[in-house]
């Protein structure tokens, strides 16, 4: 729906005291690549007035591109008798 994916990047780790608490500086030790996933949801949605299971990201579903079918309150026959 929103056309999110994985994007790379990177974790940098770093040690030393920063200058403003009083040390020289804080320096890299080490840089590796890391994965900045998307928050991918299965929802239950309305499409075409059909309702089909897929899967979107929680911004589509907060910003309202998500139709989600109606909520059935259903009672078994033996219980309304």
């Amino acid at each position: 729906m929103t056309g999110k994916r994985t994007r790379m990047g990177n974790q940098v780790t770093t040690r030393g005291k920063a200058k403003h608490l009083g040390g020289v500086g804080t320096k890299t030790t080490g840089i590796t690549a890391r994965k900045f996933r998307p928050n991918i949801q299965k929802v239950r949605a309305l499409i075409d007035g059909k309702i089909v299971r897929i899967k979107v990201s929680t911004k589509a579903i907060k910003s309202g591109l998500i139709v989600k079918p109606v909520r059935r309150n259903y009672k078994p026959a033996e219980a309304v008798a």
